[in-house]
């Protein structure tokens, strides 16, 4: 390993030693780095490495809020502003019991690197609470997001710091998040990305991460000579949430077949594809009724995995949409074993170091999340492109504005991994966790050096 990238993981595990995420998350970029550094002495000079791996601001503060018993509840925020050198602030506000700084950091320093290989102006960011909104009224939540709101205001801006939703935070959390930003600012701001469309927000976001990765895997099976793409494909999707749920329609539409979904309590797996009147039920099962996937594999008669993951069923196509770590050493074996040809990434880090590897060294196409799934915060970038023109465009444009920047994303990770990987396959197949990692760090690391020391 390259002496200074090895010295700077060194560094952060003995920094943070009780951050693993964040840890894992500096470990997997920072070795495909290498080929880079290598070549530009200049990163060295300019310790852009151990300025990169250090957030500009970490913001933590209470949230004291009260619910419909009239108990006072005391929650933690926090807001990590990683790098702005490209532009501002840009990424998530997680509402999550799990939610802690190691996660935070991890994701947003994922995000620098996501942000950049859009090609916008956006910085990296993540945010959020330890708070659960699981059984919490409509009222308990708006009491949060008001108090959450009061701290973080301080901290961001249409040209500071554009938070959006994730895990916890759909569009009525960034409702009144949005509502009492503009009350204490006295001003109808770009402040917050996924809004409703009557107030500023953007056709075809809550579809855009979903849609997004499976333009990725279409353009992965085109680099390696299938013409045909996701056309008669079988799918493995994990999770059931807004990623899963937009991914699973993308496919649809693009002729292939998902055979499993998931959530916390098992995968459901049906041959015949979930399309149809049984995508219409799964639709209607997690965005109205918020039930378990159980409840599919009982109304339509099919195999219920209770506690395991999708990746026993043979596939030609694995998309993980659920959450960070999901598929593992064996999980990898498996998916290979099986004759999977492509690994897309929806969800943010779902793969371990160990799972990459395998996938790497066996053929499988692997789409990195950072790559893969940067098609929602795409769409965000779009939406404060909208606020700050005061127009909105119509799903048609952005649909196709979004499938172009999947195409760029695709092709900017397919030649810098050509460039750059000292083990270049032959047959199209590329490394793209080194094309990814690379071309979203080299936009950022020139940006850093000529803005000098800061």
């Amino acid at each position: 390993m390259n002496g200074t990238v090895e010295n700077v993981i060194e560094t952060i595990k003995n920094r943070y030693p009780e951050q693993k995420e964040f840890q894992q998350a500096v470990t997997e970029v920072l070795q495909s780095l290498e080929p880079a550094v290598e070549k530009h002495p200049e990163f060295v000079e300019n310790k852009i490495l151990e300025r990169i791996v250090e957030p500009e601001r970490t913001v933590i503060f209470r949230v004291a809020w009260m619910d419909d018993n009239k108990q006072i509840n005391i929650n933690r925020g926090y807001r990590v502003q990683f790098n702005s050198a490209i532009g501002p602030y840009k990424g998530g506000l997680r509402f999550h019991p799990t939610v802690s700084l190691s996660i935070l950091k991890f994701l947003g320093f994922e995000q620098i690197f996501k942000n950049s290989l859009t090609g916008l102006s956006m910085g990296g960011a993540k945010g959020g609470s330890d708070f659960d909104p699981k059984e919490k009224s409509d009222t308990e939540i708006m009491h949060f997001c008001q108090a959450f709101m009061n701290e973080l205001w301080r901290y961001i801006g249409p040209d500071t710091d554009v938070p959006a939703g994730d895990i916890g935070v759909g569009g009525r959390e960034i409702g009144y998040m949005f509502g009492q930003y503009r009350k204490i600012q006295n001003a109808f701001t770009g402040v917050l990305t996924g809004k409703g469309l009557e107030w500023g927000g953007s056709f075809i976001r809550p579809e855009a991460t979903g849609y997004g990765a499976t333009y990725f895997v279409e353009e992965m099976l085109k680099a390696r000579g299938d013409e045909n793409g996701i056309n008669g494909k079988v799918v493995t999707i994990s999770g059931s949430g807004n990623v899963a749920q937009y991914a699973v329609q993308k496919v649809n539409q693009l002729g292939g077949k998902v055979v499993t979904v998931s959530d916390s309590n098992g995968t459901i797996y049906d041959p015949e594809g979930v399309s149809g009147k049984k995508f219409d039920f799964f639709m209607d099962l997690k965005q109205n009724r918020m039930g378990r996937i159980k409840e599919y594999a009982d109304e339509f008669g099919v195999e219920y995995m209770e506690g395991k993951r999708p990746w026993s069923i043979p596939c030609d196509i694995a998309m993980p949409c659920a959450t960070q770590n999901e598929i593992e050493k064996d999980d990898a074996e498996q998916i290979v074993a099986n004759g999977c040809i492509a690994v897309c990434e929806g969800a943010n880090m779902p793969s371990t170091l160990e799972a990459i590897e395998i996938f790497l060294e066996s053929g499988v196409s692997f789409g990195p999340g950072k790559a893969a799934n940067a098609g929602g915060v795409a769409c965000s970038g779009l939406e404060m492109a909208q606020n700050s023109m005061r127009i909105r465009w119509s799903p048609e444009e952005v649909e196709e504005k979004l499938h172009e920047i999947m195409r760029n994303i695709h092709r900017n990770a397919y030649e810098t991994a050509t460039m750059y990987d000292p083990n270049p396959r032959p047959d199209g197949i590329r490394n793209y966790v080194i094309g990814a990692n690379i071309a979203g760090f080299l936009k950022v690391a020139k940006a850093m050096i000529a803005q000098g020391i800061i």
